[in-house]
C-alpha cells in the first residue's frame, strides 16, 4: 500500500535538509603575521623600556620613602648644644637646659648625652680613648617633641639663651628642608627619565608601525580599495601591536620586580655588614612594598596602552596620507615608506 502523496512531499524537504552539507565561514587571516623578526625586535625594545621605566619608578619610590623616614626621625627631636666654659658647671647646665626645654608644651622627654656617648660620636674622627676633659667639646641634650604639635622654638631658644648663654638650640629645620628639597628633586628627575623612556618608546613604535605598513602596503591598499574602512585596518594593526607590547612590557616589568625582590632578599641576608649598612643608610631598604609592585603593574598597563594607541594613530595617519596621494593627480609615487 502506497503512502499518500502529501506525506511524500513532506518527507522530501526533510531529507534534502539532512543531506545538505553545513556551511562554514572560513576565518580571515590577519593582515600582519603573528610573529616575525621586526615584531620580535620590537618586543625586545619594549621589554628594555619597561624594565628601565619600572626600575626608575622603584628607585624614586625607595628614595622618597627613605627621605620621609629621615624627615620623620629628624622632626621628632631637637638638640640643645652647650659649649664648655671655664666658669660653667657643665653637668648643672645640661640638667637646667633639659628642664627648661621640658616646660614647653609639645615636648615629651629629654636625654643628656653623657661623656661616653659623646666620645663614641667623635671616635670616627678623633680615634678611641678620647678624654673630653682635655678638649673643648660641646655637650648635647636631645629633646623628643610632638611632631603634630611642636613647641615654640623661638621662645625656647630665647629662654635658653637668657638662662645659659653658652647654650644654642638646633631644631633641624635646615636638614628637614634639605631632605624635602632632595625628595622633590628626585621625583622630578625620575619623572623626567620616565618621560624620556616613554618618548623613546613612542618613537620606536611609530617607526615599527610605519615599517609594517610599508611591508604590507599592497594589502592595505587593496583592502582600502575594496571598501575596508580605516578603522578596520587600524584595529588589525592595533591588535598586533597590543600583543607585542603586552608581552614586552610583561617581560620587562617581571624582570624589574625580580630585581627588587632579589635585592631585598640579599639585603635581608647580609645585615650588619659594612656594605649593606652603607647601602641601607643611603637608599634605605630595597623592598618597594605592595604599592611599588602595584606601580610596576600599572606601568606595564600604561606601556601596553600607549603602544596600542600610538600604533592606531600612526595607521590612521598613514591611510589618510594614502587617500591624499590618490586624490592628487599630480602625485603618482604613492606613499613614502
Amino acid at each position: 500500500m502506497t503512502e499518500p502523496p502529501s506525506k511524500n512531499r513532506d518527507k522530501a524537504p526533510a531529507q534534502a535538509q539532512q543531506k545538505r552539507p553545513e556551511m562554514r565561514v572560513r576565518p580571515t587571516a590577519p593582515i600582519l603575521p603573528p610573529s616575525n623578526i621586526q615584531g620580535n625586535a620590537l618586543m625586545v625594545v619594549i621589554s628594555i623600556m619597561a624594565f628601565l621605566a619600572c626600575l626608575t619608578l622603584g628607585g624614586v619610590s625607595m628614595v622618597r620613602s627613605t627621605a620621609a623616614s629621615w624627615e620623620s626621625q629628624i622632626s621628632r627631636e631637637i638638640t640643645i648644644q652647650i659649649k664648655p666654659d671655664d666658669n660653667l658647671d657643665m653637668e648643672k647646665a645640661l640638667t637646667q637646659a633639659r628642664d627648661l626645654a621640658l616646660t614647653f608644651v609639645g615636648t615629651k622627654s629629654g636625654q643628656i648625652v653623657d661623656e661616653a656617648a659623646t666620645a663614641r660620636l667623635l671616635e670616627p674622627w678623633l680615634g678611641p680613648g678620647l678624654d673630653l676633659k682635655d678638649l673643648p667639646v660641646p655637650r648635647l641634650v636631645v629633646i623628643t617633641i610632638d611632631e603634630s604639635n611642636p613647641p615654640d622654638f623661638e621662645a625656647m631658644r630665647g629662654l635658653l639663651k637668657d638662662s645659659i648663654p653658652q647654650a644654642s638650640l638646633d631644631d633641624h629645620r635646615t636638614w628637614v628642608d634639605r631632605l624635602v628639597s632632595m625628595a622633590h628633586t628626585t621625583v622630578l628627575i625620575g619623572t623626567g627619565v620616565l618621560l624620556l623612556v616613554f618618548s623613546a618608546m613612542v618613537l620606536t613604535v611609530v617607526f615599527a608601525t610605519r615599517g609594517a605598513l610599508s611591508g604590507n602596503r599592497h594589502i592595505v591598499e587593496v583592502l582600502h580599495f575594496v571598501g575596508a574602512e580605516s578603522s578596520f585596518v587600524a584595529t588589525e594593526f592595533q591588535k598586533h601591536f597590543l600583543k607585542i607590547s603586552l608581552k614586552g612590557s610583561a617581560i620587562g616589568s617581571a624582570l624589574a620586580a625580580l630585581f627588587f625582590a632579589t635585592a631585598g632578599f640579599w639585603q635581608s641576608r647580609t645585615l650588619a655588614t659594612p656594605e649593606t649598612d652603607q647601602a641601607t643608610a643611603l637608599f634605605g631598604t630595597f623592598s618597594v612594598g605592595v604599592l611599588g609592585y602595584a606601580g610596576i603593574f600599572a606601568t606595564m598597563i600604561v606601556i601596553a596602552l600607549l603602544t596600542t594607541v600610538t600604533a592606531r594613530l600612526t595607521v590612521m595617519r598613514t591611510i589618510y596620507e594614502i587617500d591624499t596621494l590618490r586624490s592628487d593627480p599630480t602625485r603618482t609615487d604613492g606613499i613614502a615608506s
